[in-house]
């Protein structure tokens, strides 16, 4: 069993309140993805972020096919950090660990993301060629839109 982690950094120059204001809102999560995902909240982000929290969405990852999603926010720790894990979708483990710390000048966020493709060896094989590029893109584009919003440090 392969676990992959993806690690992001980024630096805003906001202050911790407005980082979190923006991060810990379900609803913001459309923003920062890319329109091709197709991505759309179908409940659970009608109230400020809480431990047990779920939230389903719908997601178009690849080739057009739509996927369900649903994540549980397991633990929040107001203005500092916040953990989500799949419990419906593309994966077969999906822990998202976000974490706000205050720096000069602003916030450093950072993401950490444990996670394991399905389908066994099929899926470790396709993974360097189409989950991981993926992912990448995916992070690389909220970092873009991050800036655009906030500027950048």
């Amino acid at each position: 069993m392969k676990i992959y982690t993806l690690h992001s950094k980024q630096n805003l120059p906001i202050s911790k309140n407005e980082a979190w204001e923006f991060l810990s809102n379900p609803k913001n999560l459309k923003v920062i993805t890319p329109d091709y995902m197709g991505f759309h909240i179908l409940s659970g982000a009608e109230k400020p972020m809480f431990a047990g929290q779920i939230i389903q969405y719908i997601v178009t990852p690849v080739l057009g096919i739509k996927t369900k999603w649903v994540t549980e926010i397991t633990h929040v720790n107001n203005n500092d950090y916040f953990v989500d894990e799949q419990r419906f979708g593309p994966y077969a483990l999906w822990h998202h660990k976000h974490f706000i710390k205050e720096i000069e000048g602003g916030v450093a966020m950072e993401d950490i993301i444990d996670y394991k493709v399905p389908f066994g060896w099929l899926g470790q094989l396709v993974h360097p060629i189409l989950v991981k590029p993926k992912l990448d893109e995916i992070f690389n584009y909220r970092k873009k839109k991050l800036i655009e919003l906030f500027g950048e440090i």
